[in-house]
């Protein structure tokens, strides 16, 4: 199928723009490739303390230079359900490395925090600086020149994006990811949200609530609803990075094992040693990054990746912005209902077709860069990623899905999408620009106009809300969220006291410069809001009852005030914040140096 003439028109502006900053990350990567492994150039004693730990027959090999040494980058830990399935992964990869030929090492471990632990909580503003952490982590463990290719053990949130940060530093080796798949599912989502919002009216005892979130997050694996973990794994198909149909596959399953050793095998097969070399700077061009937000725009993923991606581009010399994220959105057809933008999780998502269905529906409709070089046996492109894995006596195996979606209130074909337009929209107006997640949102609850409810501190809210001080509509206006001001953390413990004041018939917003978990989207909210707050952000500028207006539709986000006025309005002064609240101290440079949301929130400046 040809390309939709939209989609090859927004690829080429992002190829145009990125002409200067891509030459030259490729001519980076291209330097630092060897002639065979880098370890072949390592002195005696350089090589000796690179493998004075291993077993002799994998001593033999990196004693010979000419056998893949493959890189374990391992976000294990045991807290964090989605990664403690990670535990046993380094004995089994070695195990089955030393079966074809070949070595792997754990070559260290990347910090794993939990956006579902700390919501709410001061350990949040440590969160989105995490991603930098991950990949200065990655960085430190590929510095060894010892290995000839990559598997990076990591799902959640900054996790994956801090290994692709990372691991693009080192493009010019092969990269890929090895999910270990969801948790089964629990209790229905619907059920679940209903115990949050009666115990924000204080209609739940905490013991109540404790035992519902006890039966949704109950076992090993990632979170079932598809939020930034999940979108995560969509992301990274859609960019042919990991093996096709890998992402929902449960843990400690025959077929989970099936492709974790598929990959140590594909990852053999790609280095500069062979005939097959597949560097992963030259796999993450401008055809991949689009195919990851028209996947993103697709399945309604999390708008915390309208920030993730812009690093990770960036990281690769590839330009993005939101105005980017947007006209993808105009033509990409959402085609899943996922909680939180349904009330499937991703198991139900999975066995209804899943991303092999998804893949093969943008494909067909010319939506995705089906040409793209991938980690995946083959030259099929991403035509191999519209088939699902399976176990044939044992045998691991691909096999077209079905024409028809399995359950149509989860996954729909392009030709009956639930809605022609993708999960997100840009907003623009005298606030600055912002993001709102519309795949959730009733066409109703599109737009809204009422008065400001100023907030410095999410907690201020509950508190107006006991105090029956709250205005039975309001927009609430949350500053002093953005990277600068304390790391941009999510603001999803928000999303239950609105919802049920929405719920009760109130007209509601939320406007922000924060984040907002991709758990969330049920209420109207203009996110990222750039520039933020403290760095001068008309958001600053908002006061206690002035009318803003935001419409999804229109693309607006406007505070009703006379222009006069609003030029001569001075910023609102942020309340004196606790730096060593949760090692917050620690992070006081990155805050000082770190870029706006559009620019991926990151401290590092890649064009150097």
């Amino acid at each position: 199928m040809s390309i939709h003439p939209q989609l090859a028109a927004i690829t080429a502006r992002i190829r145009e723009r990125s002409r200067t900053a891509r030459a030259a990350y490729l001519a980076h990567i291209e330097a630092a490739r060897h002639n065979g492994p880098a370890r072949g150039a390592l002195g005696c004693g350089n090589l000796a303390h690179g493998f004075a730990a291993c077993s002799s027959d994998d001593k033999a090999k990196l004693r010979s230079a000419i056998s893949p040494n493959i890189a374990i980058v391992s976000a294990y830990n045991d807290m964090l359900s989605a990664h403690q399935p990670y535990q046993h992964y380094p004995e089994k990869i070695r195990e089955h490395a030393r079966a074809i030929g070949a070595s792997a090492q754990v070559a260290g471990g990347v910090p794993a925090m939990c956006d579902g632990i700390t919501q709410g909580r001061p350990g949040m503003d440590l969160s989105l600086f995490s991603r930098d952490v991950i990949a200065e982590a990655t960085a430190i463990a590929l510095s060894h020149d010892m290995f000839d290719a990559v598997l990076c053990l990591g799902i959640c949130d900054k996790i994956v994006p801090g290994l692709l940060i990372g691991t693009l530093a080192f493009g010019h080796l092969p990269v890929l990811f090895v999910p270990s798949g969801p948790m089964p599912s629990g209790i229905a989502n619907a059920e679940k949200a209903a115990v949050r919002e009666r115990y924000a009216a204080g209609e739940a005892s905490r013991a109540e609530l404790l035992e519902t979130e006890a039966k949704s997050y109950h076992a090993p694996g990632t979170c079932t609803f598809y939020g930034t973990a999940n979108s995560n794994q969509a992301l990274l198909e859609a960019m042919g990075l990991q093996l096709p149909g890998s992402s929902f596959v449960s843990p400690d399953t025959p077929l989970r094992d099936a492709l974790t050793a598929a990959a140590v095998e594909r990852a053999a097969a790609i280095t500069a040693l062979g005939d097959d070399y597949r560097p992963l700077g030259q796999l993450i061009d401008e055809r991949a990054i689009v195919n990851a937000i028209v996947m993103l725009m697709a399945t309604g993923g999390s708008t915390n990746h309208t920030i993730h991606w812009v690093a990770v581009a960036s990281a690769a010399g590839i330009l993005i912005d939101w105005t980017d994220f947007d006209e993808l959105a105009a033509i990409t057809p959402l085609l899943t209902r996922i909680y939180p933008n349904g009330e499937a999780d991703v198991n139900h998502f999975d066995a209804a077709g899943g991303l092999p269905f998804v893949t093969r529906e943008l494909i067909a409709a010319g939506l995705l860069h089906a040409d793209i070089i991938t980690v995946a046996d083959g030259k099929q492109g991403l035509h191999a990623y519209s088939q699902s894995p399976c176990l044939r006596d044992g045998t691991l195996s691909w096999r077209e899905v079905p024409a028809s979606s399995g359950d149509d209130t989860v996954l729909r074909p392009v030709s009956a999408p639930f809605d022609a337009h993708g999960g997100l929209r840009l907003l623009t107006g005298n606030l600055g620009r912002a993001l709102i997640k519309v795949s959730a949102l009733k066409p109703e609850r599109h737009a809204i106009t009422a008065p400001a409810v100023v907030l410095d501190d999410p907690q201020q809210l509950a508190k107006l809300h006991r105090a029956g001080a709250l205005p039975p509509n309001f927009v609430a206006v949350l500053r002093f969220q953005g990277p600068r001001a304390n790391g941009m953390p999510e603001q999803h413990s928000l999303t239950p006291l609105l919802g049920m004041l929405q719920n009760q018939g109130r007209r509601v917003a939320l406007v922000t410069d924060g984040r907002l978990s991709g758990a969330s989207g049920k209420v109207p909210t203009a996110l990222h809001v750039s520039p933020e707050g403290l760095s001068g952000g008309a958001i600053g500028k908002v006061r206690e009852g002035d009318l803003i207006r935001l419409d999804a539709d229109a693309g607006v986000l406007d505070a009703l005030v006379d222009a006069a006025e609003w030029d001569a309005r001075e910023q609102a002064v942020r309340p004196a914040v606790d730096d060593w609240s949760t090692g917050r101290v620690l992070f006081a440079a990155r805050r000082a140096h770190v870029g706006s949301a559009e620019q991926g929130a990151s401290a590092t400046d890649f064009t150097v």
